[in-house]
Parts: C-alpha cells; sequence; structure tokens
C-alpha cells in the first residue's frame, strides 16, 4: 500500500508573526486524517507570554486578552504538541505541514526558549510539505500558492481557513490530491520522498533568492531567504532567540 493510503499527521500552527525566531504559538493543532478512518484532531489554545499584534489577530481572530483566558501556559503546550508529533512520527506517519518550514522551525525554537527537548531530537519524523510538493510538480504555474490557493487548485474544501485544525486538515487533503495526481510521488517511499523535499525546497529557496536580488526595491529580502528544509537550525548558543 502506498504512503497516501495510510494515515497522514496533519499540523498547523496559527502564531503570533511571521518570524519563526521569535514568533509564538497562539493555536495548534495535530491531526490524523486518512488511512480509510475518520479524521480525529488533538487542538491547543496556547497563551503565548506576549501580546498578540492585530495584524495576527485579523488573520487568526485570536486577540491578546481571548489567548490568556482561554489558553493554557504555552510551556505546557509546547511539550504537548512536540510529544504529539514525536509520538506520530515513531508510529510511522509522516508529518504533513504547509510550508513545514516555518511551523516545524517556530516549534523547535518554543521548545529551546522553554527547556523542552525540540522534536527532532526526539524522533526522525519524515515531512510533507505539499507547498514544495506542488512547486516541484507544476513550477510555472500562475496564481498564488497559499494554502487557499492550493485548496482551490486541487478542489479540497477548507472552510474555516487560518484555524489550525482547517487548516491542518487542508493540508493533509491537498497532500493526497497531489499524490493521486502525480502518481510519481506516491510510488517512492517516505524517506526517499522527504530527501527529494530538501532538494526541492532548496532550489526552490534559491530561485527565490535569485528573484528578489535581481528585483528592483526587493533586493534587501535576498539575505532573509532561509535554504534549509523542513527546519532551520537554531542559533548557536548566546544568539538571543
Amino acid at each position: 500500500m502506498t504512503w497516501h493510503r495510510n494515515p497522514l499527521c496533519g499540523f498547523d500552527l496559527e502564531t503570533t508573526g511571521v518570524d519563526p525566531e521569535t514568533s509564538r504559538i497562539v493555536t495548534g493543532c495535530a491531526v490524523r486524517f486518512g488511512g480509510g478512518q475518520p479524521s480525529t484532531a488533538r487542538s491547543w489554545v496556547v497563551d503565548p507570554g506576549v501580546e498578540i499584534p492585530d495584524e495576527a489577530t485579523a488573520i487568526h481572530g485570536w486577540t491578546s486578552g481571548a489567548a490568556r483566558s482561554a489558553g493554557r501556559p504555552a510551556a505546557e503546550s509546547v511539550e504537548e504538541i512536540t510529544a504529539a508529533l514525536a509520538e506520530a512520527a515513531d508510529a510511522g506517519l509522516p508529518v504533513v505541514a504547509m510550508n513545514a518550514q516555518f511551523d516545524l522551525t517556530l516549534l523547535d525554537r518554543e521548545a529551546r526558549r522553554y527547556g523542552i527537548l525540540p522534536l527532532f531530537d526526539r524522533a526522525v519524523p519524515c515531512v510533507i510539505d505539499p507547498k514544495v510538493l506542488d512547486k516541484k510538480v507544476d513550477r510555472f504555474r500562475r496564481g498564488g500558492r497559499t494554502l487557499t490557493d492550493l485548496c482551490r487548485h486541487y478542489v479540497v474544501q477548507l472552510d474555516e481557513a487560518h484555524t489550525a485544525e482547517a487548516d491542518a486538515v487542508a493540508a493533509c487533503a491537498v497532500t493526497w490530491k497531489l499524490a493521486n495526481r502525480y502518481q510519481w510521488l506516491k510510488r517512492l517511499d517516505l524517506a526517499d520522498l522527504h530527501e527529494q523535499q530538501v532538494h526541492w525546497a532548496r532550489e526552490q529557496a534559491e530561485g527565490l533568492r535569485d528573484h528578489f536580488a535581481r528585483t528592483d526595491g526587493k533586493q534587501e529580502l535576498a539575505a532573509s531567504v532561509r535554504l534549509d528544509w523542513p527546519l532551520v537550525p537554531a542559533p548557536r548558543a548566546g544568539v538571543s532567540l
């Protein structure tokens, strides 16, 4: 049986910002998807311990007051999220995350912030990123590449975009559609698929970096493009997160 017929572990975070080095988790979800069984999800609301900027609230809907009231302490939640993903990886489930580099790097930094053993020190997850896959199989397609864009293109329902559970489920559904449409993807075993994505993601990031470098007004963005996938290595000791 090919990997896309077995369960997937969808993962998504909603956060305080767009920098994985400094942003904090507001909500998270790990969902078991597929394998011939109904989806089951475990979700977290987190008190991030900092104010949530208005621009982040405009995306996911959580205000600082609401997160403080409904959220659990960040350290407890980060430990549970990390443990849930490690358990899934140990069970052989791939971790599916849209723009995995961001979510997995941010989770890593949150773990280090609270003295928690990070995911990649607990397990060796095979990661699947529908954003990387889509750019590989349909490189020259015009238009956006957000999760909403991919759901529209691959005909996947997404009713509550920017809620962690809906986005985690949608990432899995898009991945399933990709594997079903481009059947050579599902013929790769998970370890090979993971390694191939390391190379594809690097090529894609290099292309973006080069685009910024030659585009007037965007040259300064080139230096911010990271080539690592699915995890940006943590800063050296002594460098503040």
